[in-house]
């Protein structure tokens, strides 16, 4: 079974040995809000910004010179129309969001790009899954709010109606050419890299099987330049490109671009839209099967997965509870510094748990033809998502180990009433669009 990116031994490991160093500092009483300013303002992960700002880290660019050298990157770049990312909530919507633009996909009746909020949507928006892996010395903790585990980035092509150049090869040489061959026709060409494997990366700190979508833009000098969210273009040697792209053996050396400006028609959108609206309610109310997971995981997932967390944190008594799993005041740390990490990260969650970046996606698909209906349930996962931000700030990473039981049950009472939202919110949104399918 391919597990979402689980919380893994050495990945966390080594951010619960950060972690402890950074219990052993003095904390500004206003570290959550000084962390999601911070966010706010850089982009970056909950858990990263937290650790800048413990460790007064500075702000990219680090000065006037890196500045204006990613200015210059950018400018050569050759790629018109390209925008830089802003705002973004959800990762790879984010990116295809800016690929399809920079090709010229619109929307059939906006005559708009194809809004981030809308192609989250389409690629399946919103999920649910928690899994924990006891290691030796950490105890991993894996919380997934984004659609899980149907393949997103596919779903988001399959559905967009834009036309796609989409290619694998094993071999290096023309893997090389097919990137030219986009970056030649004036697009920008998304990839899959081996995170482990890039140049700026501790290959240490990562697990080999993490990888990450990156587009390729353009030249600078004899590099290539990349979007990876950052806000600055990265440069890349082409063979170091090469061997990230090369390190996963399931999608070695994947890569797509959108070759023409070519979009959806409208009635086209309107059905994948409910197709899509129909995957995402039937996986979080466990009415349809999990590709590719064991019957006996599927507690894990959906509506019922977060009806297990519940349980598992106000278990106090058995090996399973958190209480008992998280036992040690290291484990306990990390484990909750992993969990906000999830849930502010833009990969695999987000602000509200995706739930408010849904509720536009429901907005804008009651503007289609025959989906009027839809927008009546864009103000529950407002809601929702508001719920979702309660619940994330209280997670206390720093709580004392003392009484960690009583920060879990509080914990659980939150989680417990978003369940039930939750599943009042799917299932009649499912009901909507059975009948709009029908």
């Amino acid at each position: 079974m391919a597990l979402p990116p689980p919380a893994r031994g050495k990945t966390r490991a080594l951010r619960a040995r950060n972690t402890s160093k950074e219990h052993t500092v003095a904390q500004p009483k206003n570290l959550k809000k000084l962390t999601r300013t911070r966010m706010e303002r850089t982009g970056e992960s909950y858990t990263t910004a937290r650790k800048s700002i413990l460790a007064a880290k500075p702000e990219r660019p680090a000065s006037a010179a890196d500045a204006q050298a990613a200015a210059d990157a950018a400018e050569e770049a050759e790629l018109p129309e390209y925008p830089g990312p802003e705002n973004v909530v959800q990762y790879d919507a984010g990116l295809w969001h800016r690929v399809l633009t920079q090709a010229g996909v619109l929307h059939p009746l906006t005559g708009q790009p194809l809004s981030e909020a809308l192609l989250a949507g389409l690629a399946g928006g919103i999920g649910f899954m928690v899994f924990t892996f006891e290691y030796e010395s950490v105890t991993t903790a894996t919380v997934i709010t984004r659609a899980h585990p149907e393949p997103y980035t596919a779903n988001l092509l399959a559905r967009c109606g834009a036309k796609v150049n989409e290619r694998t090869t094993g071999s290096p040489r023309l893997a090389a050419e097919y990137l030219d061959a986009g970056l030649d026709a004036g697009r920008a060409v998304v990839v899959r890299a081996s995170v482990a494997a890039l140049p700026w990366i501790d290959a240490e700190a990562v697990e080999d099987s993490d990888s990450i979508d990156l587009a390729v833009v353009g030249e600078h000098g004899d590099d290539l330049l990349l979007d990876d969210g950052s806000g600055q273009l990265t440069p890349i040697s082409p063979a170091d490109l090469a061997t990230a792209r090369s390190g996963r053996k399931r999608d070695k050396n994947w890569q797509a671009w959108i070759p023409a400006s070519t979009g959806p028609d409208a009635q086209t959108l309107a059905a994948n839209v409910l197709t899509a609206i129909e995957a995402t309610t039937a996986r979080l109310l466990g009415t349809s099967e999990l590709e590719g997971v064991p019957a006996h995981f599927g507690r894990n997932f959906g509506i019922a997965g977060m009806d297990s967390w519940v349980d598992r944190l106000r278990d106090t008594t058995t090996a399973k509870g958190w209480s008992q799993v998280f036992a040690e005041p290291q484990r306990l740390a990390s484990g909750l510094e992993q969990v906000l990490g999830f849930l502010t990260d833009t990969r695999f969650g987000g602000l509200g748990a995706l739930r408010g970046q849904y509720a536009d996606f429901l907005t804008e698909a009651s503007k289609l033809p025959g989906l009027e209906s839809l927008g009546e349930h864009a103000q529950g996962y407002a809601h929702l998502a508001q719920d979702w931000i309660g619940f994330t700030e209280a997670i206390d990473p720093s709580i004392d180990p003392g009484q960690r039981a009583e920060h879990f049950a509080a914990l659980a009472d939150h989680l417990a009433a978003i369940a039930r939202a939750e599943e009042l919110a799917a299932t009649a949104l499912a009901r909507n669009a059975k009948s709009l399918l029908a």
